[in-house]
């Protein structure tokens, strides 16, 4: 028998907001983390890229962190205690260097407290709220974190408790679930938060801590306990055995940040970055909700045995974000051919004449080590693969080639300077700055050139850290006209220390392009816009905490094969044409606008059932409407149901990258003819 939990049973009252003492286990802190401590201030001031001052500004800073690390939704914390708590602001740093980490748990203990408290209290109130919740009543909860205030009073709390918990009801009863389902689950995932909690040890709370101070340093420096080291895998990708998708925590919500190309979750699902999953699917077995739960927890949850099915409950991102759905995926390794480049052939019709553009996708910089190391002599990479693609390309005629880098996270950074060199003879790709200043360049030896035609890279806001270095530089060398969206703007190379007890990633370097700007922050800007669908206030590095800032350093000496700006008055406003009249742009333009506007409607939620069912069904109307105008726009037939909506096969991107290459084609004769013209006068 939970004997503590019995206790905790027996001495919280009825009332909702019990303020009876609760025996909880003080944490302490454990003394063998002491050298970690002041192991982690000279590591971060000695090997950190920017070389921190660990002081009382870092500790305002952690201060903050660490209070929304405990508490990111302002559940369980009171205005009051805040300002109890903030007579700490400035002594994080010193409780480092000291090794003396108390002010941390005192910190975790008060939250302990206010977060058994409230949930004890609120499992034996349940089951009454939800039988008492009035759907018909018109009122909202703000959902918008910039909005969430911490509450003043345990009357004000317990308000914003029950909103909460009516608007889990509500989605779930729209879902079709009864009662004593809905019942169910919210027990469930308040009895396995309390469980999680008695979970925690005092190195879980330590690492809570010291993140808090390099999260005060910049987004991608971090440290690992010794449990979480053994499971480390830098973006948490679960690419064995798993979906395939990034995930982190936000706001006691498990994020899918990224998809992993060719993954499960990408191939099998219509998921989304920023979708949120709400709970996981066993095969047979009852949902369990993780609102709230540990992120290797959720993890361990989606990881499972290969071909057996994992079920998860969304909400989207986009779209009707008002309710969510499930999605079923089937584990599967993420294998090395799913990720590989493959090429297809757009064919346009110009003037009576047919044209092939060729466009090679490549998911990922990949590299098999392992077959490298066995002696393969066939071993696959992403720039042999890249190679033998084009050649095969140019047997078919091609007029120019499309680099499709789109939702490329990244990958072999030697890989990323051996494809660069396909398209220029032997030179730099891109420079490294240590933390000591000293810049290296690096790049391409092969001095032959596999492409020398008309090209373009296609990229987005998920092309991420090498992919920005390819782009970069062919940009920067007038290579390629670069098409799509502002890039991620990671630009930063962090390595793994090893500690005294744990590890830290700690960001040692930055990239530069060529021509001397970061990559960081700013990432590529293309040279001419697509419209997106991925919202960069919400996704990319600017959209982190602390983000290191871009800069710029000196040139290397490049040579310039295309003067690329000098065309953008002329291919520019075609393109733009184009879009207005093309169905498929203009769809995507308007589901843009929608998105937008949602993102504004939707920072209340209405927990009224009649208000939110309307919503959903006027979201479902819209989303018809627009889907079938594209539809007679392009001679198709027209649906009935958003349930037969399809994803649009032929990619209107890539078929405009092509005619912006064709245009760039033709103004370059013509430009030739010109000169050639003048030539012959003179």
């Amino acid at each position: 028998m939970n004997y503590k939990r019995l206790l905790l049973c027996l001495l919280t009252g009825y009332t909702f907001a019990s303020t009876s003492a609760l025996a909880y286990q003080d944490l302490q802190p454990p003394h063998e983390y002491d050298k970690v401590s002041k192991e982690l201030v000279e590591m971060l001031e000695g090997i950190h890229y920017n070389k921190p001052t660990i002081d009382d500004a870092i500790s305002a800073q952690a201060f903050d962190y660490y209070i929304d690390a405990l508490d990111p939704s302002k559940s369980f914390f009171l205005q009051s205690d805040i300002n109890q708590l903030s007579q700490y602001r400035n002594q994080f740093d010193d409780a480092l260097r000291k090794g003396d980490t108390q002010v941390a748990y005192t910190i975790y203990n008060l939250y302990l407290k206010r977060l058994e408290n409230r949930l004890t209290s609120l499992q034996e109130n349940l089951p009454e709220m939800v039988a008492n919740f009035n759907y018909d009543l018109d009122e909202t909860l703000t959902i918008d974190p910039e909005n969430l205030k911490w509450a003043t009073t345990d009357a004000e709390l317990d308000d914003y408790w029950r909103k909460r918990l009516k608007n889990r009801a509500l989605t779930l009863k729209m879902n079709g679930e009864s009662q004593e389902e809905i019942i169910s689950v919210l027990e469930r995932r308040y009895k396995n938060q309390l469980k999680r909690v008695d979970q925690t040890n005092a190195v879980d709370v330590y690492q809570t801590f010291a993140n808090a101070i390099t999260a005060a340093i910049d987004p991608h420096t971090s440290y690992f306990a010794p449990r979480a080291s053994e499971t480390f895998n830098i973006n948490m990708s679960l690419s064995l055995e798993g979906i395939g998708a990034v995930l982190q925590m936000e706001d006691d919500y498990t994020k899918i940040v990224r998809l992993v190309p060719g993954g499960p979750a990408e191939t099998q699902t219509d998921i989304a970055p920023n979708d949120r999953i709400i709970a996981v699917g066993q095969e047979g077995e009852p949902m369990v909700d993780v609102v709230g739960m540990r992120l290797d927890d959720v993890v361990d949850m989606i990881r499972g045995e290969r071909d057996t099915t994992v079920t998860l409950e969304i909400t989207p991102s986009k779209g009707d974000t008002q309710t969510s759905k499930h999605v079923e995926i089937v584990r599967k390794k993420v294998k090395l051919e799913d990720q590989s480049a493959q090429k297809e052939i757009v064919e346009i019709e110009r003037d009576g004449e047919t044209f092939k553009v060729g466009v090679i996708s490549l998911p990922t910089f990949y590299s098999d080590f392992a077959a490298i190391q066995a002696g393969d002599k066939d071993y696959k990479s992403s720039t042999r693969d890249t190679k033998k693609l084009i050649e095969e390309l140019r047997k078919e005629d091609i007029s120019a080639l499309i680099l499709d880098l789109r939702n490329n996270g990244g990958g072999s950074l030697q890989e990323a300077n051996a494809l660069a060199g396909l398209f220029i003879p032997s030179g730099p790709t891109v420079q490294i700055r240590d933390q000591g200043g000293r810049v290296t360049p690096l790049g391409d030896s092969d001095t032959s050139i596999t492409y020398s035609g008309p090209m373009a890279v296609l990229v987005n806001r998920m092309s991420a850290s090498a992919s920005e270095i390819v782009a970069g530089a062919l940009q920067d060398y007038g290579r390629a006209l670069i098409l799509g969206d502002q890039t991620f703007g990671k630009g930063t190379v962090q390595v793994l220390q090893e500690m005294d007890k744990g590890q830290l990633k700690v960001t040692q370097a930055k990239f530069y392009r060529i021509s001397g700007e970061s990559t960081q922050h700013k990432g590529v800007m293309p040279d001419i816009m697509f419209p997106s669908l991925i919202d960069k206030d919400t996704i990319g590095e600017s959209a982190l905490d602390n983000p290191l800032p871009w800069d710029k350093i000196h040139e290397t000496r490049y040579p310039v094969y295309w003067n690329m700006p000098a065309y953008l008055p002329i291919l520019t406003p075609r393109h733009e044409a184009r879009m207005a009249e093309d169905a498929n742009f203009v769809a995507i333009n308007e589901q843009i606008a929608d998105f937008k506007q949602q993102a504004e409607t939707y920072k209340t939620l209405s927990l009224k059932e009649s208000t939110r069912l309307q919503q959903q069904e006027d979201n479902k109307a819209k989303e018809l409407l627009r889907e079938n105008t594209r539809r007679q726009a392009l001679g198709l037939e027209t649906l009935e149901s958003v349930d037969d909506i399809e994803a649009i096969e032929e990619d209107t991107y890539a078929k405009e990258a092509s005619e912006i290459l064709l245009d760039f084609i033709a103004t370059n004769q013509m430009a030739q003819q010109q000169n050639e013209k003048k030539t012959a006068q003179n």
